[in-house]
């Protein structure tokens, strides 16, 4: 296996930027990109400088889905994809993230590339962006998250659609879905998907991860199970700096200057 870096990182402000970076393969996922993405986003996780990720691609695609060749075999054999005490980057097995990502995809993003935009918190596709959900012509079927959260995020139908026909479908039609939630002109959807990661960035980090971690709990486990731990995250957070400097910043009318604290 090529140990050839497949994804690049970058950091901008309170902002990680990580790039598939396999432009010549259209970005297509063998065991070594799938590693190291699970090693960026465990790096994204575990700096505390870090408040927001965009995920995006270099070249003109976002990614061709799993090179099958080689992850196939691995994935019949029973070998695991990710490293041991990495993230998960599709939000699945073992480590989930707690900070947020915004996704930005452009030409083809297949397979693999909807359920990393399905696990992803905000959506941008630039308006040439083409998707397939295509494993049901390759005689298998979803297995990194379309299944259980393209029919949360669609609807019924809208999911099925696409899920057991593998038909194309374009960028007008994601964002129709709510698989995207922004279409942009081709060449801006990193640019907006920075944009949009810079503001959440800017907010208290305590506040932005305890709303992923409600949100999330609701979806996933039902709004009981949400409301059980909600008021006592909400007086531990009402104690922090960060909540003070909001209030303060209000009385001020001025910009707040969160540190996470």
């Amino acid at each position: 296996m090529s140990t050839d870096r497949r994804i690049s990182t970058q950091t901008h402000g309170h902002v990680r930027m990580i790039g598939l970076d396999r432009a010549a393969k259209r970005n297509a996922f063998d065991l070594a990109m799938l590693r190291q993405l699970a090693e960026a986003f465990t790096e994204f996780e575990d700096d505390p400088q870090l408040r927001c990720a965009v995920v995006f691609a270099h070249g003109e695609h976002f990614t061709a889905g799993l090179d099958l060749a080689e992850v196939g075999p691995a994935v019949a054999r029973g070998e695991p994809l990710f490293p041991a005490g990495a993230v998960d980057p599709l939000g699945l097995h073992g480590r989930v993230r707690s900070k947020p990502v915004v996704l930005a995809a452009q030409g083809y993003c297949l397979t693999l590339g909807i359920e990393l935009m399905l696990a992803a918190d905000i959506r941008i596709a630039a308006s040439d962006a083409r998707f397939g959900q295509i494993e049901i012509r390759r005689g298998i079927f979803p297995f990194g998250g379309a299944t259980l959260r393209l029919p949360q995020v669609a609807g019924w139908g809208n999911a099925m659609r696409w899920l057991l026909t593998g038909d194309m479908f374009d960028a007008a039609e994601a964002l129709r879905i709510g698989l995207a939630q922004e279409v942009v002109e081709p060449g801006k959807q990193v640019e907006r998907a920075a944009e949009i990661a810079a503001t959440i960035a800017a907010q208290a980090p305590l506040g932005v991860r305890a709303t992923l971690a409600t949100a999330r709990t609701t979806v996933e486990r039902g709004p009981e199970a949400a409301l059980a731990g909600m008021m006592a995250e909400v007086r531990a957070i009402m104690g922090s700096d960060d909540a003070r400097e909001g209030m303060q910043s209000f009385v001020e009318r001025r910009a707040a200057k969160f540190t996470g604290a």
